[in-house]
């Protein structure tokens, strides 16, 4: 009989714990709600309070009149200022870590910095830091960092759901770029810490299931994390996507989730394979 073991570390973070309640209390108020973009990267979460009336908008003015929130992952200063200008009212869910990673490149574009920013372009907490100092340059990878041009004096943040592996290898090539370099790793508490106990679990498992929005980069690379580890690693958004034949055989079935998935849904996938395998919980 398998076992079925969830990371002592998984699931949803502080600041997404804080936006859900925000969201929550806006709602109980019976205020007409809206999400700046989705609050998080969990499409079952977004699509659960698009059933008690929430609705995602991609501008603020599609909002005007309404309250709306500031996704976790930060906005621009001028999507700021536009709803303050338009909206009922402005809840700003932003994820206090996101905000500390606008306050750093402030701070090093501010003392002369080329500031690099370690992470995904497009990812909308990368759009939103870029435009606290719009002449920084993005990077994903070591490769991409050995293509900037040099320069005295670099500063580096990252990402705050970006590996620390990947930030590794960014700063090693970086290190030949530049005179200077100030790095500030803005990785935050939950991400480092769901990263290790990912690691740490995956090396045990026989099959790994990581649960969390497809779209969700730090559920992204715990699955990688997982896999490079425990090859038999399946990336889920719920229960109802797990396969019986996937546990076949195997003793130890680990279970991680990303920072934006609730424990109610952890607890969900770890019932439904317990049921498959036939372990008492």
């Amino acid at each position: 009989m398998a076992k079925v073991v969830i990371a002592e570390e998984a699931g949803a973070c502080y600041g997404v714990e804080r936006a859900l309640r925000m969201v929550q209390e806006a709602v109980e108020k019976n205020e007409k709600v809206c999400t700046l973009g989705p609050l998080i990267h969990n499409p079952r979460v977004v699509d659960g309070l698009a059933s008690r009336g929430v609705r995602v908008v991609s501008t603020p003015e599609e909002a005007a009149g309404s309250a709306l929130v500031l996704r976790t992952h930060g906005v621009t200063p001028d999507e700021e200022r536009r709803a303050r200008e338009v909206c009922s009212k402005v809840i700003d869910a932003t994820c206090p870590f996101v905000k500390k990673v606008h306050q750093a490149v402030e701070r090093l574009a501010k003392d002369g910095y080329q500031v690099v920013i370690v992470g995904e372009a497009g990812h909308p907490e990368v759009v939103g830091t870029l435009a606290h100092a719009p002449q920084a340059t993005v990077i994903a990878s070591a490769k991409e960092a050995e293509r900037l041009p040099h320069a005295h004096r670099m500063g580096v943040v990252v990402q705050t759901t970006q590996s620390i592996a990947v930030l590794r290898e960014c700063v090693g090539a970086l290190l030949a770029r530049c005179d200077e370099l100030h790095v500030v790793n803005t990785i935050c508490e939950a991400t480092s810490g769901h990263q290790g106990a990912c690691a740490k679990l995956a090396r045990q498992a026989d099959v790994m299931v990581v649960i969390g929005g497809r779209n969700s980069a730090n559920t992204t690379h715990l699955a990688e994390i997982a896999r490079k580890l425990c090859p038999s690693t399946h990336h889920i958004e719920g229960a109802d996507e797990l396969s019986g034949p996937w546990f076949s055989g195997a003793k130890l079935i680990g279970v991680t989730a990303g920072a934006s998935t609730p424990a109610a849904q952890i607890n969900d996938v770890a019932a439904a394979i317990r049921a498959m395998v036939g372990e008492q919980a």
